[in-house]
């Protein structure tokens, strides 16, 4: 369970009193979502920044409480926010990995590419890791952060019906991908 358990009456009572600038109203919010603000910037590519991204994040959800609607879950509301965070971060990260891969010579890169293990969980969240942005996304939130499909929608910004489209499209992609490819094949031991 998350941080502090708190009701869903007692959180928009939270929200209005941080609202009006009780900082201890907002604390307990914090104290309440930031372990799963914390795995969410995790899992959508923050990596060794997950830390500064929900850092990040919490301060922008403090200075926007204003836009947040009455009667809407809170959690979901910040989780689009931190994923939003994430997506920046990974991909400044991704484009600045591409650029020191050129910087180094052909002859000292592996052609193997890095060691990996073998281990059913991470090969599934390599292959995870490999997905297209909103197919990784979508599926991320749904099944490695648990949320239901309402709030993975709410999260991505997108219809549910656009949640149960990526979903189906990025868990037929795994399907494939993890049937056609055996753990010697992936780690370049062919």
């Amino acid at each position: 369970m998350d941080g502090v358990m708190i009701s869903a009456d007692d959180e928009a009572a939270l929200v209005g009193r941080a609202r009006a600038g009780d900082p201890d109203a907002y604390a307990l919010l914090v104290r309440r979502h930031a372990p799963m603000a914390m795995r969410t910037a995790a899992l959508l590519g923050a990596g060794a920044s997950a830390e500064d991204v929900v850092q990040e994040a919490l301060v922008k959800a403090y200075r926007s409480l204003d836009g947040f609607r009455d009667g809407r879950p809170f959690r979901p509301w910040l989780l689009r926010i931190v994923a939003n965070e994430a997506h920046n971060v990974h991909r400044s990260f991704v484009r600045r990995a591409a650029r020191e891969q050129r910087m180094i010579p052909p002859e000292l890169l592996d052609p193997a590419g890095e060691v990996v293990q073998r281990e059913d969980k991470e090969r599934l969240l390599r292959a995870v890791g490999r997905l297209p942005d909103k197919l990784r996304t979508a599926v991320t939130c749904r099944y490695l952060l648990e949320l239901d499909e309402a709030e993975t929608a709410v999260v991505l910004g997108v219809p549910r019906g656009t949640v149960k489209s990526r979903l189906s499209r990025g868990l037929e992609r795994l399907r494939t991908e993890l049937e056609a490819v055996s753990p010697d094949q992936e780690a370049g031991h062919v």
